[in-house]
């Protein structure tokens, strides 16, 4: 069984051996070592060339990848620590996700960066944070983040086929993850409908009509999921699930069709709970959707502590999202 892992590294091999614009740039991604989460194992020993570990330094690492990105590259720039990405910001805010427009369409930067986000690990407050939110709704990025659902490593080749910058946020939990095949094991009573290519997303719909309706992204629809299966077994109550690959820009029309039949929406994710993705999703829906009941489960707005007791009392858990569902009904 296939893990995301195994798939994102699978999509790094298959990008460079088809296209020698690729380039990987990060720290300490030669093998033996092969990265910190072992996303880029085996590139560097395959194409020794195109695959450059740099100094400690992420401002420098995403410079050089947009620099390259101009010259006709598609770089893939791996930072360590998604917490990191607050060192990148001036590279990608002010000059990669500007530059086509700046200079009037004569350019174009195919850049991506991949950023390992998340906590759930003990790794503490510089290490366990899930900043994507800093990023949406920048002009001329897109934001994208895989799930165990659909092919991670398929998500992963259309963002370096992009001609815009990405940031592609990967949860470090979800590497281990087996993908998930719908309609076996614990989905097997939900159908499945995908759309939205080339990032695309997942509505997973109940049995029965749907009393609430739940967005999510990433690895958070793992609590989702464990949280919907026990909302049916033990309450019949029952949950529409709508599992987003693109978190920006918005492309939120399947969670409105979804909310037309359910009034009820619970948006969950991992990031901190003020100003976050889930109170986007939930502006943009009570703008659309008459009459709509609004929920929304996220970390505590606070420093990630090391202690598992403590992290997970800041960060949401299975427990959180079944209470919240509870509410709405």
């Amino acid at each position: 069984m296939t893990s995301v892992l195994e798939s994102l590294n699978h999509a790094l091999h298959t990008a460079m051996e088809s296209d020698p614009r690729v380039y990987i740039l990060g720290e300490d991604i030669l093998d033996p070592y092969g990265g910190a989460f072992k996303v880029t194992r085996g590139l560097s020993t395959r194409f020794p060339d195109r695959v450059l570990t740099t100094p400690i330094s992420e401002a420098a690492i995403v410079g050089v990848a947009a620099g390259m990105a101009l010259r006709g590259l598609r770089p893939v720039a791996e930072i360590m620590f998604g917490d990191f990405v607050t060192l990148i910001a001036d590279q990608v805010v002010n000059h990669a996700a500007k530059f086509r427009w700046m200079y009037n369409e004569q350019v174009r930067v195919p850049l991506v960066v991949r950023a390992p986000m998340g906590g759930r690990r003990g790794y503490g407050p510089t290490h366990s944070q899930s900043l994507e939110k800093m990023f949406l709704g920048v002009p001329g990025l897109k934001v994208v983040a895989p799930s165990a659902l659909g092919d991670p490593g398929g998500l992963l080749l259309a963002a370096i086929a992009e001609d815009d910058p990405v940031l592609f946020v990967e949860h470090k939990l979800l590497y281990t993850r087996p993908l998930l095949e719908p309609g076996q094991g614990d989905l097997a009573d939900f159908s499945l409908e995908i759309g939205g290519e080339p990032f695309p997303y997942f509505v997973l719909q109940p049995p029965y009509p749907p009393h609430l309706t739940i967005a999510t992204y990433g690895y958070n629809f793992e609590l989702v999921r464990t949280a919907a299966l026990e909302l049916m077994m033990d309450h019949e109550i029952f949950a529409e699930m709508v599992v987003f690959s693109q978190l920006s820009p918005f492309a939120l029309t399947p969670l409105f069709d979804s909310l037309a039949q359910t009034r009820r929406l619970l948006t969950v994710e991992e990031g901190t709970l003020t100003l976050g993705w889930g109170a986007e999703v939930a502006a943009r829906s009570i703008e659309v959707v008459s009459g709509l009941k609004v929920r929304r489960v996220a970390a505590r707005d606070l420093p990630i502590a090391n202690a598992r007791s403590l992290e997970d009392v800041i960060l949401p858990q299975v427990r959180d999202v079944v209470e919240a569902a509870l509410s709405l009904i």
